[in-house]
């Protein structure tokens, strides 16, 4: 049996007795598992359900209900079907201490900077419980948005429906970017709730410490943590040897400070989604890990990326997009931030250096405008499907997203700060669940090459 699956009626039961006290229910509510799977081996940061009662909820029920907590709005009477958002305490890297009222908070400023859009495409918040106590899990009970995952449609869309939904993305993240936060936020990194239930800055839930007074102090923040789990890693341990370390510790001290040294508007504050969407097979690449499935990987498996846009919802008939959900990793950072983690795939996350050449050709593409006539690739892996690609900046455009890879001086060095930040702990050697299936000659192959590329990056830094 699987982590995600050992306690599979636990959960049931535990959302069940929830619902019972918060609607006063006389039967049992229909809980159905949303894009889950018991045989996978990765664990799940959130388990989600749709809840349909046994009956609308009445004005009586609501009132049960109690008086509205942070970030909440009243239920509508009639309502029937709901979201349920149950956190894995397990999940790796969340903390619990504001991982809840994080994602809550951020929800309602998205809600807020998001109100133009008709109909509305941030889910409304009723409940929640915090995970801070670790006695029960965390969760969220919200409105059931409608639509279908975008991912189903977009990898069969040609190139203009494609810009339709480009279009509509870019509209999203200049709303985003525009929205001018409360005075109450004061730093970088992650939001809570205060006594009086206004929204303040907090811890990032993603890496338990902050927040920041800086963009800059962000990453050297999450540098140091990076370190201090590659310290305990037994495959990684440290970066030690070959003085790898020592080169990683100068970066930190006074790399990133001349790396940041070029970048606008530096103590300019957003909403960031974090993973705000992913582009289907823009872009193939046979380096990139992602979803292998037992038995274990040996030397030669090949493991193939696809890449999907899970947090929007679409409305087939009227290719519109209809939600912007999951906020489990959004947080309060530069908006430059946004491109670094969100946008997946050759068309619209921006990535650090990189050896390979595609890849790097992409980002001078897209930081220093894309070539006339695109060039025109063989259909094979690893290649950047240019077309797509140039789609997506030529949205953020016209969109008038005033942010973005080609208006934001210095980006390119904050996103080489960043690619420092992932190499320090490289997926293959730190995810406990991609660790036990794979073989022990894949996880020191895949050592060997980490450190071989992580001193390539170094050294093209001037460490």
């Amino acid at each position: 049996m699987t982590l995600n699956h050992a306690n599979y009626q636990a959960r049931l039961d535990f959302i069940q007795n929830l619902l019972h006290k918060q609607f006063n229910l006389k039967e049992d509510a229909d809980i159905t598992p949303i894009q889950y799977d018991p045989s996978s081996p990765f664990k799940y940061n959130n388990f989600v359900y749709r809840i349909s009662l046994p009956s609308p909820i009445t004005a009586a029920q609501a009132l049960h209900n109690g008086p509205r907590q942070p970030g909440c709005v009243a239920i509508p009477h009639g309502t029937q079907e709901f979201i349920f958002r149950l956190a894995n305490p397990d999940a790796e890297g969340m903390h619990p201490a504001t991982r809840i009222e994080n994602e809550v908070a951020i929800i309602s400023l998205a809600a807020a900077a998001l109100d133009g859009f008709v109909p509305h495409v941030v889910p409304s918040v009723y409940a929640w419980g915090s995970a801070a106590t670790g006695r029960a899990p965390g969760w969220i009970l919200q409105e059931l948005m409608p639509g279908t995952p975008l991912d189903d449609a977009f990898r069969g869309m040609d190139l203009p429906q494609k810009k339709n939904i480009f279009a509509q993305q870019a509209a999203l993240l200049k709303a985003l970017q525009d929205y001018q936060l409360p005075d109450s936020i004061t730093g970088f990194g992650g939001v809570t709730f205060d006594d009086a239930g206004r929204i303040v800055s907090a811890a990032m839930p993603t890496v338990g410490v902050g927040p920041w007074p800086s963009y800059e102090a962000s990453f050297k923040g999450r540098l140091e943590v990076a370190l201090k789990r590659a310290d305990a890693n037994p495959y990684i341990r440290g970066w030690r040897a070959n003085g790898v370390r020592e080169r990683l510790d100068a970066f930190v001290e006074h790399g990133v400070p001349a790396q940041f040294e070029s970048l606008s508007s530096k103590q300019e504050k957003a909403i960031v989604h974090a993973d705000f969407s992913k582009f289907y097979l823009l872009y193939l690449d046979a380096h990139v890990p992602s979803n292998p499935q037992p038995p274990t990987l040996t030397f030669n498996s090949t493991i193939t990326t696809y890449t999907a846009t899970n947090n929007l919802l679409f409305d087939p008939p009227s290719q519109r997009l209809t939600a912007l959900i999951d906020y489990d990793f959004a947080c309060i950072l530069h908006p430059s931030h946004e491109f670094l983690r969100s946008f997946d795939g050759a068309g619209g996350q921006l990535r650090g250096w990189s050896d390979d050449a595609a890849s790097q050709a992409l980002t001078e593409a897209k930081l220093h405008g894309f070539p006339s006539p695109l060039p025109q690739p063989p259909t094979q892996d690893g290649v950047v499907q240019w077309d797509v690609a140039h789609a997506w900046e030529d949205a953020l455009e016209k969109g008038d997203v005033k942010r973005r890879p080609r208006t934001i001086a210095g980006i390119d060095k904050v996103a080489d700060v960043d690619a420092v930040l992932r190499a320090i702990l490289p997926w293959r050697l730190s995810n406990s669940d991609i660790l036990r299936i794979q073989s022990e000659e894949v996880i020191l192959k895949c050592r060997c090459e980490s450190e071989e590329r992580l001193v390539r990056m170094l050294g093209r830094l001037g460490v």
